[in-house]
């Protein structure tokens, strides 16, 4: 969405302003609706990793208190400059779940992959095949984190949760089978049963989580509730 130069600029602001809590989350991007209600345009998958790769080489350089200069098939930077610079380590996150091209850009740039796609099933083999990816690269696997982006809804009894559920259906327009259907695709539940499936997706091999609270994150008592359950289930 953005000139990678300027990304670099913003994430650092971000990071002077906050005392040092900014992180740079980025990735190839998948949702063309939004491309073009933005009036960006969308490219061919290839165009968009070949993008995110150019990107990543010029915003790490400035992260990491170089000058970045890149004369790329889609961006180029001439010594672009940051400063000032940020507090400390930004870590930068790509997000993504792709075994061949993703989890080699995680091996080869990032400190974090958060595995936005699949199963917690396929969790293991992506794990397998960042450390190839590293080994590959002369990479050492344990500096980095590896999360897993999962949809939550909690609630604190099973039938607030399903009022919750009923009550964002009722705004959307949804019919029964689509609630049935978006049931299905989060997690969904009271403290405990939150809890358990937070539990096995922590037991794949996975660092943490990075938690979407679909449907009634608007209600800030379920964040909190959500941020209780979430802390004993990636402590363990």
């Amino acid at each position: 969405y953005r000139n990678p130069a300027v990304l670099a600029k913003t994430v650092t602001t971000l990071d002077i302003v906050s005392g040092g809590r900014a992180q740079l989350g980025i990735g190839a991007g998948w949702f063309q609706l939004e491309h073009d209600a933005f009036g960006l345009e969308f490219g061919t998958f290839t165009d968009r990793f070949e993008r995110l790769e150019e990107a990543l080489q010029i915003i790490l350089p400035m992260l990491r208190g170089s000058t970045a200069s890149l004369d790329g098939k889609w961006y180029r930077a001439v010594d672009a400059m940051n400063s000032p610079a940020p507090v400390g380590h930004i870590p930068v996150m790509i997000g993504g779940g792709g075994e061949r091209k993703t989890l080699r850009m995680v091996a080869q740039y990032a400190d974090e992959s958060n595995l936005s796609s699949g199963a917690a099933s396929d969790i293991p083999r992506k794990l397998d095949a960042l450390a190839e990816h590293c080994e590959r690269l002369g990479r050492d696997r344990s500096e980095i984190k590896v999360t897993k982006l999962t949809m939550c809804l909690i609630a604190p009894t099973m039938e607030e949760a399903e009022a919750d559920v009923l009550e964002i259906a009722a705004v959307k327009g949804w019919n029964n089978d689509v609630v049935e259907m978006v049931k299905q695709i989060l997690i969904y539940g009271d403290p405990d049963t939150v809890g358990e499936q937070l539990e096995a997706m922590m037991a794949t091999g996975i660092d943490g989580l990075t938690i979407n609270l679909a449907g009634n994150g608007h209600k800030t008592e379920r964040i909190a509730l959500l941020g209780e359950v979430g802390l004993k289930a990636t402590a363990r």
